[in-house]
Order: structure tokens, then C-alpha cells, then sequence
């Protein structure tokens, strides 16, 4: 059975180890104590938690659309050119990076330290496995 350290929790899920804390201690993510007092979370219960907060969106988004993997996070660099705009992203441990017509950029204002949301919809997904420690 695969678990993880408070602190891998916190760098999967993109927040604070504090913010980890709270779920465990309020008891919305289960988790258990290590002879030595550390907690540690079952993977398959993080991935039930982590399905269940992409399952209930942000309540103050207004937008519906049909991309099931849109990252909230804040620009963080725009390049533009007369044409193309090259727009990056943070988004919790994410760095996300698109391309886009100069108009569209333009358009939403994209400058560094604008919140935005980057929805990601493809066909073609490479997964890999990080290595074992």
C-alpha cells in the first residue's frame, strides 16, 4: 500500500502542509500516525480526496465548459509578438504554458500577476511514474 508524508500531500495537491493539517485534522482527509507521531495518507484516500475537490468546483466560478482539467492559478510571464502571444502560468506546482493569438491575449489582459483559470482538453496524455525513493 502506497502512503505519503504530510508534505508530499502538500506538494501533490498544490497547497500548504498547514492546509493538509486542517483536512486531516478535521477529518476530511483520513489519515494515520506513524509509530514516530507523523501522519501519513493512504494513496487511495488521496485519491478519493483529490477526485471529490475536482468533482465539486470552486462554487464562485461562473463558467461552465466541457475541459475537466482547468488549474486556477496566477500568469506569471507573457511574451507577444505581432501575431502569437506566449502566456505562462503557475498554477499551484504546475507551470503552464500557452500559446495564443496576440488578439486573445490582448483581449483578457494577460500580464503578469493576473488570477486566471488554464484548461487543459487533449487527446493525447503522457503519464510516467516518478522514480521510487
Amino acid at each position: 500500500m502506497t502512503t505519503f508524508r504530510i508534505s508530499e500531500v502538500a506538494d501533490l495537491m498544490g497547497v500548504s502542509t498547514d492546509t493538509v493539517r486542517r483536512w486531516t485534522d478535521s477529518g476530511r482527509l483520513p489519515a494515520t500516525r506513524e509509530a514516530n507521531g507523523h501522519r501519513t495518507v493512504e494513496g487511495a484516500a488521496l485519491a478519493a480526496f483529490a477526485r471529490s475537490l475536482a468533482e465539486n468546483p470552486d462554487p464562485e466560478r461562473t463558467v461552465t465548459t466541457s475541459a475537466r482539467n482547468s488549474m486556477r492559478g496566477i500568469v506569471t510571464h507573457v511574451v507577444r509578438d505581432t501575431v502569437m502571444a506566449q502566456v505562462e502560468m503557475q498554477c499551484g506546482p504546475y507551470r503552464i504554458v500557452s500559446l495564443m493569438s496576440r488578439e486573445a491575449a490582448d483581449d483578457l489582459g494577460l500580464e503578469p500577476g493576473v488570477l486566471a483559470i488554464a484548461m487543459v482538453k487533449s487527446t493525447n496524455v503522457i503519464v510516467e511514474l516518478a522514480d521510487a525513493d
